[in-house]
């Protein structure tokens, strides 16, 4: 399947309430936007764990990291500053 560049409703800094997954009904602020995959990432939402192995060169050790994974654009809303609820507007 190709990834297809659409335009996005959402940008960098902008409040969203995650609608559906695991991460439903928490909220966040959207820290990265790719809209050639159509997802976003919203800050301490969607945390993975990701084993990492040393690289010398950089003086980096190995380990765990926690990390944010992105989420697709269709389970995030712009969130109403107004109502506290998901918006499909721009306010």
């Amino acid at each position: 399947m190709e990834a297809t560049s659409t335009k996005m409703k959402l940008k960098k800094g902008d409040q969203v309430v995650v609608i559906a997954g695991k991460e439903k009904g928490k909220t966040g602020t959207v820290t990265k936007v790719s809209p050639s995959t159509n997802r976003v990432v919203v800050g301490g939402l969607n945390i993975i764990k990701k084993a990492t192995k040393p690289n010398p060169q950089t003086g980096e050790g190995g380990g765990i990291v926690e990390k944010e994974a992105p989420i697709h654009a269709s389970n995030v809303m712009l969130l109403d500053a107004k109502t506290g609820k998901g918006t499909r507007k721009r306010s």
